[in-house]
């Protein structure tokens, strides 16, 4: 017989694969990952619609919107409320003003999760926050749909969205490049390159004379930005 821990879905990690899913959003159903093939996914839960501060995130991520598209990014967004309430809600969204944004449109898909299934598969319900409101929780899918970061966020804190698509930018620079990003990367800095794995590297390392790199040290080698 099962205990109720072995019922439980395991909450998905970074290097899994995205767990699948079928759902109804505000345009229409989505087959999850397969209709995502090819880009980057920013999936994102918000705790309810009709609350203060998930709708300054939806005016926030709208405004942004064509940023991520140009980074390859599909937005994806849900709640445990009903397709009605998410329409109404949009709806609403499209009449108001806020730190500078007005009469936005929400481009984005949001899936009605009213049976919970896809947040119980994704970990976005922690019952020690709350039982019936999905925490905020996000997750960053690449084109081969694997989960590649994982953010939460309390009910009561507003997503840095800016922080989000520079978490993007960097993987994406990370997948092209074979690099790491230091403390802080932004596009044009600096990235961190592979650390020498012998002493006659690390050696080399030291009295290289490319003036496309440099290092601190033999464990810290930086190039420069393209």
């Amino acid at each position: 017989m099962m205990t109720e821990n072995e019922n439980t879905p395991r909450m998905p990690l970074i290097g899994d694969p995205a767990p699948s899913f079928d759902a109804l959003t505000t345009q229409g159903t989505i087959h999850f990952p397969e209709d995502y093939k090819g880009k980057w996914v920013l999936f994102f839960s918000h705790p309810s619609d009709f609350t203060p501060v998930c709708t300054t995130e939806f005016m926030t991520l709208a405004s942004m919107s064509d940023e991520f598209k140009a980074m390859n990014t599909e937005l994806l967004g849900l709640s445990v409320d009903s397709l009605y309430s998410h329409i109404a809600w949009i709806r609403k969204i499209e009449e108001l003003e806020w730190n500078g944004m007005k009469n936005v449109k929400i481009p984005f898909p949001v899936i009605a999760d009213l049976n919970k299934k896809v947040s119980s598969k994704y970990g976005m319900l922690q019952p020690n926050v709350s039982s019936t409101q999905a925490v905020r929780a996000v997750f960053i899918i690449d084109p081969n749909s694997v989960i590649r970061a994982i953010i939460y966020y309390p009910l009561t804190t507003g997503r840095n969205f800016d922080e989000i698509k520079r978490t993007i930018l960097a993987l994406q620079k990370t997948d092209a490049e074979h690099c790491s990003t230091p403390a802080g990367w932004c596009p044009g800095k600096d990235v961190i390159i592979p650390t020498a794995t012998t002493c006659e590297a690390a050696e080399a390392v030291m009295n290289s004379d490319n003036e496309d790199e440099y290092a601190l040290d033999w464990f810290l080698r930086f190039r420069k930005d393209k």
